[in-house]
């Protein structure tokens, strides 16, 4: 094409790179399908809690954050590919080719199966310098081109040397003169561009001792995939207001923005708190996005397989699998618990925010008298094998439902997050705050003396339930205003939490009324 004066549109372009450079790397493989292996380890950052929808839309999600959105994805992955190659030669340039755009570069290794001892890279390049119109202009900036620009029904063409193409094509013609193109049809180039890829690839400076055909493993790290776990609770009412039964099913969510598609990949999920080195604060050319595709589900029965791995949990799934780039994929992670039995708890927690911990006592007697009056619900059930569970549970996102007789349908009465949850452990669940119970928390005396160094404060708290049934309620009450504390005087029994927290089972009959005083004495 070199010296042609061929009119070649955008599109065209980028076809004809596609084409090259799918040229230039067929002759460094054998191929790249059926002799080709991918695994995949994906582990969260996510703390318990799904990504923040926004990022599902990368218009959305670009607004919001910027050019770099894709940063704000927690995770990464491990890929390991392995592919045949062919050194055809004692020293050899491998280029590897469909790498995830978001790839750590300083974390690749290259490894020869076919002779691990007598292959070695020498060195190693990451060209990520991908075709785009931007990147096509500058190719020929201070050479002449020739631009097309529709004028209504006529086609009007303007030929000149490239000056810049920052606000528009700035085009210096042969007399001189400069012209300004806003808007182009297409552009006239004089020669192919050389030095643009349409995928970021690696390129190795192999020596072997045993040129031909070899089988190599490809190992990084990528950025912008993640996953959690999404659990789907279904509650029913039992025997009285606070007992009640679960069914529990549980999906892995596995979020790819990437920049990589992995096709029949053997995946495992990393369930735990990996300690990460932090990273340089510098501006990099990375960038990370992320876009929803709608969820699939996989149908093949062999799902995952659970194992202490290290001090983490290691979740392997028993089938391959397909993660496209750009898409969240949905996998059952396991098969549905049935009837777990559960505890409906009411907490009240008359404090109108959560306090933090002095470093000295709070001796100002307005602090904390603002009541608050909700009263808030909880579900509780044992992650124990007895009840049919007994499975370590990743951090995730937990949806409850609750069957309407009525017309048979399952409506949502409230979600939280749990953080990774051992066997044996307790899950408790907020969902909300009760309609039908309410409370209300005053401070009925204060008394201090700053000489001596001890206060007295005394509260009382009323519950009232409008509910055709007795309820339970655990009142929460922080003794935020010194460490050094002894109860005086109290209506109801109570249970020492920790050091500053204590806590009062009541029940309340229906439309009845619970009271609730103590005085409490502070010494420092």
């Amino acid at each position: 094409m070199r010296g042609t004066n061929k009119i070649i549109n955008r599109a065209m372009w980028l076809v004809l790179a596609e084409i090259l450079a799918s040229f230039v790397t067929a002759t460094a493989f054998a191929a790249d399908g059926a002799d080709q292996s991918t695994a995949l380890t994906i582990y969260s950052l996510t703390g318990g809690g799904a990504v923040p929808k926004e990022l599902y839309q990368p218009g959305l999600a670009a607004q919001m954050y910027g050019a770099n959105f894709r940063q704000q994805i927690p995770g990464y992955a491990i890929v390991k590919q392995e592919r045949a190659i062919n050194l055809g030669d004692r020293r050899s340039t491998v280029r590897f080719t469909d790498v995830a755009s978001q790839i750590e570069p300083m974390t690749v290794s290259f490894m020869s199966l076919t002779d691990p001892t007598g292959t070695r890279v020498l060195d190693q390049n990451y060209e990520f310098d991908l075709v785009s119109t931007d990147k096509l202009m500058q190719k020929f900036i201070d050479q002449t081109i020739s631009v097309e620009q529709s004028q209504g029904d006529k086609i009007e063409t303007f030929s000149g040397m490239l000056l810049s193409t920052a606000g528009g094509i700035v085009l210096k013609g042969a007399d001189g003169s400069v012209q300004v193109v806003n808007g182009y049809s297409n552009v006239q180039f004089p020669e192919l561009p050389g030095g643009l890829i349409t995928r970021p690839t690696l390129v190795w400076d192999v020596v072997t001792e045993k040129p031909g055909e070899h089988r190599a493993r490809v190992t990084y790290e990528t950025k912008a995939i993640t996953w959690w776990a999404d659990y789907n609770l279904i509650f029913a009412e039992g025997k009285d207001a606070n007992s009640g039964a679960l069914d529990i099913g549980a999906w892995v969510s596995i979020l790819n923005q990437s920049g990589g598609s992995y096709k029949d990949a053997k995946l495992k999920l990393i369930a735990g708190d990996v300690q990460r080195a932090p990273e340089p604060q510098m501006a990099t050319g990375r960038m990370k996005s992320r876009a929803m595709a709608a969820p699939a589900m996989e149908m093949d029965e062999r799902g995952f397989e659970e194992k202490s791995f290290f001090e983490y949990h290691m979740y392997t799934l028993g089938r391959q699998t397909t993660l496209p780039d750009n898409s969240t994929k949905q996998i059952e992670l396991f098969p549905t618990a049935r009837q777990v039995p559960c505890e409906k708890v009411l907490v009240y927690y008359g404090l109108e925010s959560r306090y933090p911990i002095f470093g000295s006592p709070m001796t100002d007697r307005n602090f904390g008298v603002q009541s608050n009056k909700k009263v808030d619900i909880y579900l509780q059930f044992k992650n124990r094998k007895e009840v049919g569970m007994g499975i370590p549970l990743p951090a995730g996102r937990i949806r409850v439902s609750k069957l309407d007789p009525a017309d048979n349908t399952l409506e949502f009465i409230g979600e939280d997050t749990i953080d990774h949850t051992p066997k044996d452990e307790e899950v408790l669940i907020k969902l909300g705050s009760a309609f039908d119970v309410v409370g209300e928390r005053t401070q009925t005396d204060f008394k201090i003396d700053t000489n001596r160094h001890w206060m007295d404060e005394s509260i009382e708290i009323k519950l009232r339930n409008h509910k055709d049934q007795k309820v339970k309620v655990i009142v929460k009450e922080n003794l935020y205003r010194w460490t050094s504390w002894k109860i005086t005087e109290k209506t109801h029994d109570f249970e020492k939490v920790d050091s500053r927290t204590i806590h009062f089972p009541v029940e309340i009959d229906k439309d009845g009324e619970a009271v609730i005083r103590y005085s409490v004495h502070y010494t420092w």
